[in-house]
């Protein structure tokens, strides 16, 4: 399997086009599809795709056979640059601020068990 296939199908399971994949990643909308036409793509660039999938630069290069990767990412609910996904699936604003309202009223309890 090639990467371009690697990133198409990895894509595919978590609900994304190649479009959005590549949005995500800092890149432009059709860059990815250079990857299909014999283009390699750069370090940076497998790197922002691999963290964008959460899966390991190696599996998209094809040096590993399991896209699983057990490392976590921390990040803020609350930045407004966060994309929130559930299943792979990007999650609508409105359910997007549900949840930041919800985190905001979970750091309110803890800071009032602080005092």
């Amino acid at each position: 399997m090639t990467t371009f296939e690697r990133i198409k199908n990895t894509a595919k399971s978590r609900g994304l086009n190649l479009k959005q994949v590549a949005i995500a990643s800092g890149m432009s909308e059709n860059a990815i599809y250079r990857y299909n036409q014999g283009v390699e793509p750069s370090g940076p660039a497998i790197k922002a795709i691999a963290e964008t999938l959460n899966v390991s630069t190696n599996y998209l290069l094809g040096m590993e056979e399991s896209s699983d990767k057990r490392e976590t990412k921390k990040v803020d609910i609350l930045d407004d640059e966060t994309i929130l996904a559930f299943d792979g699936m990007e999650i609508e604003e409105s359910e997007k601020e549900k949840l930041r309202d919800y985190a905001r009223y979970i750091i309110s309890l803890r800071e009032k068990e602080n005092k």
